[in-house]
């Protein structure tokens, strides 16, 4: 990880400088992993096009950003989540107004499982996803940001506008009820299809990690 985030940084650093090769990079590495952040914040059908939104901004204020791969990933999700909180207001699905304790609420909505696959390399399967999205939304959304943008809690937390040990335990809350969901899924035996079962005990052995790290 150490490798791939220093690549990462020096990727963003080039950006800044307009080397659009790098720019290409810094894309490929963030985007699967942004679009399944997006995709837990607004429907299926809009997550492409709010995705797309951020990157626009991310591109045009690039030059203004300072920091390494952490700070450059918990940035990026900032936008995407203020794009997506603004496409649902625009939509009309929920106030122009309202409390954080609103907005939170809009943090997970049921995703097709076969959907997320490439945005959840870090974690799993777009099954797995699915299972996030049957978590309490706080706890769905302080997971995602945690393990599958891989921010830590400080970055979670200005990510959600929330204190950092709001975001540890609700990660951990929601880390421990996905452990027991895949952890069902794997002792079900001939209810759960082959790939899922071994799906299952891949992504439980890093969310057991994540549980020791929060």
């Amino acid at each position: 990880m150490q490798g791939e985030d220093a690549e990462l940084t020096a990727a963003v650093r080039a950006a800044r400088e307009g080397d659009e090769c790098a720019f290409r990079t810094v894309y490929r590495a963030v985007h699967p992993r942004l679009l399944g952040y997006v995709r837990t914040l607004v429907p299926e059908a809009d997550a492409e096009d709010v995705a797309s939104e951020a990157w626009l901004q991310i591109a045009r204020d690039l030059d203004r950003f300072e920091g390494d791969a952490d700070r450059f990933r918990g940035w990026a999700a900032r936008i995407a989540r203020n794009r997506a909180l603004d496409h649902i207001r625009a939509r009309g699905r929920r106030p122009a107004t309202g409390s954080a304790d609103d907005e939170a609420e809009l943090a997970v909505l049921p995703a097709g499982s076969d959907t997320v696959d490439e945005a959840l390399e870090s974690i799993g399967t777009g099954h797995t996803m699915a299972l996030i999205s049957r978590l309490p939304r706080d706890q769905a959304e302080a997971v995602v940001l945690r393990v599958v943008v891989g921010l830590d809690a400080k970055g979670a937390a200005k990510v959600l506008g929330k204190r950092p040990g709001a975001v540890r335990t609700a990660a951990h809350r929601g880390l421990r009820r996905l452990a027991e969901l895949l952890d069902g899924e794997e002792g079900a035996g001939d209810g759960v299809p082959a790939p899922c079962v071994g799906a299952a005990r891949g992504v439980t052995e890093k969310v057991r990690r994540a549980l020791r790290e929060t």
